[in-house]
């Protein structure tokens, strides 16, 4: 199975492994490191141009690509467009996507890269709406991921 969506979710992933490489204690070799590196950018690149007129496969793509983008270290001098072409999609994205676990991932990570304070709020908006006494593993992790984006900005200079 190619389709778009699995593509999306496999570059979700890799780009999730690769930020947390070496968080469990496991040793981080070069070799492994540069080859994901290399893998993500290219997995990224080639869903780029992807579009999808189904609302929750397009917010799925656009949060690999921020993902994906953000995770690897290689650039070929056009990830900064890149990137910025990703968010211009969210924003439309955001705008039809209903309150769901989706919607609260791609505010995160646009939350982390643009640092919006209604994103931060909207978020926390839909997570309060949760039953904490049901969560999910994947509600948890990405309410940890939405905490650990607050409680630790990623340093960006004012021009």
């Amino acid at each position: 199975m190619n389709s778009l969506l699995s593509r999306a979710l496999e570059l979700q992933h890799a780009a999730h492994e690769l930020m947390y490489l070496g968080m469990d204690g496991e040793p981080i070799y070069s070799d492994t490191f540069c080859r994901l590196n290399k893998e993500l950018l290219v997995k990224a690149d080639s869903l780029f141009s992807s579009r999808s007129s189904n609302i929750e496969e397009e917010a799925n793509l656009c949060l690999a690509l921020l993902m994906g983008y953000n995770a690897t270290i290689y650039d070929y001098g056009d990830k900064g467009q890149k990137k910025q072409a990703v968010l211009d999609r969210i924003y439309n994205v955001l705008e039809e996507l209903p309150d769901s676990l989706l919607k609260v991932r791609l505010l995160t990570y646009t939350y982390g890269e643009v640092y919006e304070e209604s994103m931060l709020q909207e978020a926390h908006s839909i997570i309060d709406n949760w039953n904490t006494s049901a969560l999910t593993i994947e509600q948890i992790g990405t309410m940890e991921e939405l905490k650990n984006i607050e409680e630790n900005p990623y340093p960006f200079e004012v021009i």
